[in-house]
């Protein structure tokens, strides 16, 4: 996402405007009001006397409420300005802007103040793809009892926009105007009323009779975050970067976070500016790398998931019995099927990934009661492995792209077109088999068996799972591993011919364990070398391999969640210097964007740039970019559920220095986890 944007959110109702506020073509595509997959503003520009604002700062107070000072006409004007501008945005519900503005003149001032309105109702989906294009519904603006009512109509898909102004205004169909006389030193103001409506049935907003949709005052949210960060360990450290990164990592997650219309918990979003919504991949992810510091997050993220999951097959949505879903959109193309994500199955890892996060969510809390609650869908999540995900009769977790109108070609995490190669560039055929989703295959069967052995007493299903799992690594360890390279390939397509290409996939297979000591040596050693490691953190493709491009989403950046994963993954494997030089390259990284980690980062070699790269088409915040530094700090401390205990093993870089992880959420209560950085960690 473009740095120069500015994001103030509430849930998935949120704004994003540039430096002055404003919000139009002008001021960036993405620009606008945003709820529910739809837009609801996409003009919200302000005047003074004809002419724009000039910035002199911004002031974020906190995720939902953001002021900024500002001054009218050019730049060249700001030296003798009598007259400035506060915009004191929030949104508690609905979008409130208050515009004071200021005479700093002895004399009175005779002024024009105008905000332009307007509107396209654009889908998310939609503008994410291709920016938008003509809507098939109706769009209408009346001037309606001294406010603006926009309006969209396609069929039954109804969404309005309702502006007011606690001041009396000028309305016209594009906006309204103010004609303000100050006195001397003194000062005029007005609240702008913004409200985002969703039709439904008799006209009534869909959200009107739920509680988890009621608005919330400004006191009351600041509240909420504060016990969100009181829940959370609290952390002290001689790196303050690495402090700056925890609390902003913290209030990241608790911003993105949302209850959708049927379900009253939040639940965490994947994060803006396209995202803001339940994507269960990065959802389930993001809870498994924040369980040592909020485990409470895991838990409607697994019940949504168990609600959500297959029970039919549908090619359209690429659904099957005990899968579990990949996305959940509410905007206009998910209503009229011109797109799957109303419920999109598209992915195959996320039922792997639910069984492994319930595992780990009851071995941090020692919560039996949600693993039983769920048991009928987790057993029916690991039946779907063998009986479903089996596309090639190989015995391995595959996918094929059965929505050939508008699925998606690749569906593990690198789900881009190009995202999986051969080392010369060219591509593979389907059914593919990728190496992690194995790894995640054979983690989940592990989990299943120690949940049905200590939870369920059913100990037969449990010796099934455990030589399902052995016979899956024995295979796997086989077919995969490329004897004369000393990695293993990065997917096997239907006839068995390995996908060559050396990626960061591999580094997934030391996270789930799958790997053989000798050969998770091996790869240890690629990780680490110059053609993956850039020195700010592992590539997703080699800088050798054909399609390598460091600016290429999965062809050469740097994801920070992807290097959590694989930090741990080497830790485990008793790799403690790479662990700790892979989490010492994020986490600088991470001070270089003020402790925000962005998606994904450039693959340029940090010897060529003296700070990370990122893109405007990368998203800032996300919730698995958030909960990165997170379980870089257990990778890092070592802190690990061990029978009802605490196990504290740390390797901390020198550079670090002390760190002290108070009050470690498990059924162990609250401990704390200290650390002294020893470990010598080479650039």
């Amino acid at each position: 996402m473009d740095p120069k944007l500015v994001s103030t959110v509430d849930g998935n109702t949120y704004i994003l405007s540039d430096n002055r506020g404003d919000m139009s073509a002008v001021a960036g595509v993405a620009t606008g009001l945003y709820s529910f997959d739809t837009r609801f503003l996409n003009q919200w520009a302000l005047t003074v006397n004809g002419e724009r604002l000039n910035l002199l700062a911004v002031d974020e107070l906190n995720y939902f409420e953001t002021r900024f000072f500002l001054v009218p006409g050019a730049a060249t004007h700001y030296v003798d300005a009598t007259v400035s501008v506060i915009r004191h945005r929030s949104i508690e519900g609905t979008f409130n802007e208050q515009l004071i503005v200021l005479n700093h003149d002895k004399s009175p001032v005779t002024m024009r103040v105008r905000m332009d309105i307007g509107n396209d109702f654009a889908d998310t989906v939609e503008l994410r793809r291709d920016g938008g294009g003509p809507r098939q519904g109706r769009t209408s603006v009346r001037v309606d009892n001294d406010g603006l009512r926009l309006t969209y109509e396609r069929e039954s898909f109804v969404r309005e926009t309702i502006v007011t102004s606690s001041e009396p205004a000028a309305v016209d169909e594009r906006g309204m105007t103010f004609e303000v006389t100050i006195g001397p030193h003194g000062s005029w103001r007005t609240t702008l009323r913004v409200d985002a409506v969703l039709r439904g049935a008799h006209g009534r907003d869909v959200r009107a009779n739920l509680a988890s949709h009621r608005g919330r005052k400004r006191p009351e949210m600041r509240r909420e975050l504060e016990e969100w960060l009181d829940s959370a360990p609290e952390l002290r450290t001689d790196s303050d970067s690495l402090a700056v990164t925890y609390r902003r990592s913290l209030i990241d997650l608790g911003a993105l976070r949302y209850s959708t219309w049927t379900y009253r918990e939040r639940l965490p979003m994947a994060g803006m500016p396209w995202y803001m919504t339940l994507i269960a991949r990065d959802a389930l992810i993001s809870c498994l790398q924040a369980i040592s510091f909020t485990p409470q997050l895991s838990v409607p993220t697994l019940r949504l998931c168990a609600v959500g999951h297959g029970t039919l097959p549908d090619d359209f949505r690429e659904e099957d019995p005990g899968k579990v879903f990949y996305e959940v959109r509410y905007g206009e193309s998910a209503a009229f099927e011109e797109q799957p994500q109303a419920a999109d199955f598209s992915a195959a890892d996320t039922t792997l990934l639910f069984v492994v996060l319930l595992d780990e969510y009851e071995r941090w809390t020692g919560d039996e009661n949600l693993v039983r609650e769920l048991e009928y869908e987790t057993r029916k999540a690991l039946a779907w492995i063998d009986q479903y995900a089996d596309l090639t009769g190989r015995g391995y977790v595959a996918y094929q792209r059965r929505n050939q109108r508008c699925g998606v070609l690749n569906q593990g995490w690198k789900n881009t077109p190009d995202a999986i190669s051969y080392r010369d560039g060219r591509l593979p055929g389907y059914p593919l088999a990728t190496c992690e989703l194995q790894g995640y295959a054979y983690d989940a069967k592990l989990r299943g068996a120690r949940l049905a052995r200590q939870v369920w007493d059913d100990p037969a299903y449990a010796d099934r799972l455990e030589r399902e799992a052995a016979d899956l690594k024995d295979r796997f360890n086989r077919d995969f591993w490329i004897a004369d390279r000393g990695y293993y390939a990065v997917a096997l397509e239907a006839d068995g011919t390995q996908v060559d290409g050396l990626t960061s996939n591999i580094g997934h297979l030391l996270w789930s364990g799958i790997a053989t000591e000798e050969k998770a040596a091996q790869v240890a050693e690629h990780l680490m070398s110059d053609r993956l490691y850039s020195g700010w953190g592992i590539r997703t493709l080699a800088s050798d391999n054909h399609r390598y491009n460091p600016i290429g989403t999965h062809t050469g950046m740097v994801w920070p969640f992807d290097n959590a994963l694989i930090a741990y993954g080497l830790r485990r494997y008793g790799h403690d210097r790479e662990a700790a030089r892979v989490a010492e390259g994020i986490l600088t990284a991470a001070s270089c964007f003020d402790g925000r980690l962005p998606g994904a980062f450039a693959g340029y070699g940090r010897s060529l740039t003296r700070y990370p790269v990122t893109l405007p088409r990368i998203g800032s915040p996300q919730a698995i970019s958030a909960s990165a530094p997170l379980m870089l700090l257990r990778t890092l401390l070592g802190v690990e559920p061990c029978a009802g205990h605490l196990s504290v093993e740390p390797a901390v870089p020198e550079t670090i220095g002390l760190v002290e992880l108070l009050g470690v959420p498990g059924p162990w209560g609250r401990l704390d986890a200290v650390a002294h950085g020893r470990l010598p960690v080479p650039g």
